[in-house]
């Protein structure tokens, strides 16, 4: 790798890490909100006439897929990259990110972008998928959270990132 192309792969992970850092703490602001009482069928029946929480449940989503995205479309192909492995499909990235330690489980990982889906998209018509769907991101996004950190702190060993 060229002196300029590491330079530039450095901008860029110092930049994702500022992004994914900001991005955790939104998200984690965003869940005590959300779930500061349980989410029940019915809390999320009553979205229709409590704008509040449907802001709050929105705001959640939005932030728990954006993290997700950010994690695994930006930040785990370009840490690969600064390993010296050549990024490959998703499924191969987290594939070798299960490998290499930072991930718990791939599959695990394939089933958080599966709620992206289902809180995204579905729960405008079916309120038992998003009350689920919220349930399981809220006990995946420890998950979430864990595997972005555990590549910011490798990045960070290698003297890739600010801290």
């Amino acid at each position: 790798m060229s002196n300029s192309s590491f330079e530039a792969l450095q901008q860029r992970l110092s930049f994702l890490g500022r992004v994914v850092r900001k991005e955790i703490q939104h998200l984690n602001y965003s869940e005590q909100r959300a779930f500061a009482k349980p989410i029940t069928i019915d809390k999320v029946r009553s979205m229709a006439t409590d704008e509040a929480f449907a802001e709050r449940v929105e705001a959640y989503t939005s932030r728990f897929c954006r993290l997700q995205d950010t994690v695994g479309d930006r930040l785990l192909p370009s840490w690969l990259t600064a390993l010296g492995e050549q990024p490959r499909a998703a499924i191969d990235n987290l594939d070798k990110a299960e490998r290499l330690g930072v991930l718990e489980s791939a599959d695990q990982w394939l089933m958080i972008r599966q709620l992206r889906n289902q809180m995204m998209h579905e729960y405008i018509e079916v309120p038992e998928i998003l009350a689920n769907a919220l349930e399981a991101a809220h006990s995946y996004q420890p998950t979430l959270i864990n595997c972005a950190n555990a590549i910011l702190t490798d990045l960070e060993k290698r003297e890739l990132l600010e801290k």
